[in-house]
């Protein structure tokens, strides 16, 4: 599936888009931020390294059968990134797993959720996927609140070793 025809979606008050290179000042500033990067499971940036991945996802023209792209959210009136949406297919393109990180200023005003609501129109486009899938820290109480109310159902519990900690995982799936 080519995102090019389909990005950027609006959905009030984000815009989920591409990634750009020039976005590495935002990007940076809440992928560095300690209680951002709490729950996830991406590792802290150098500005050589965010510049690079932010070179390579603003070419991202669909979905990379077993590896995660990341689109950008964007505020919609000033165009300023605030977190990104990452999107991992298996490689059948049958299965997708969501992930979303937003910047502590965006928290708790709709930026996650209509960000998630975005790109789960853009996988419901891809006739082949038929199951979206979220894992969540058991304490990420905000993240688990939004996949509940996007229609994901809790499916299991894992226990995990995350950044040092063992802590519980909850899967959430939602049909496409």
């Amino acid at each position: 599936m080519l995102f090019a025809d389909r990005l950027p979606v609006h959905r009030k008050p984000v815009l989920l888009r591409l990634l750009r290179p020039a976005d590495v000042e935002a990007f940076l500033a809440y992928r560095s931020d300690p209680e951002v990067a709490r729950y996830q499971g991406w590792s802290t940036m150098d500005r050589a390294a965010a510049s690079e991945f932010l070179e390579d996802m603003s070419g991202v023209d669909g979905l990379r059968p077993g590896e995660w792209i990341q689109l950008g959210i964007a505020d919609a009136a000033t165009g300023t990134l605030c977190g990104d949406v990452g999107i991992h297919c298996d490689e059948a393109l049958e299965r997708a797993e969501i992930g979303f990180s937003v910047a502590r200023p965006f928290q708790g005003r709709g930026y996650a959720s209509a960000a998630v609501s975005a790109t789960l129109d853009l996988l419901q486009a891809v006739p082949s996927i038929r199951c979206v899938r979220g894992v969540t820290d058991a304490r990420n109480g905000p993240s688990i609140r939004l996949l509940e109310r996007l229609g994901f159902a809790k499916t299991g519990v894992q226990v995990a070793d995350f950044k040092g900690e063992r802590c519980a995982e909850y899967v959430y799936e939602r049909a496409c």
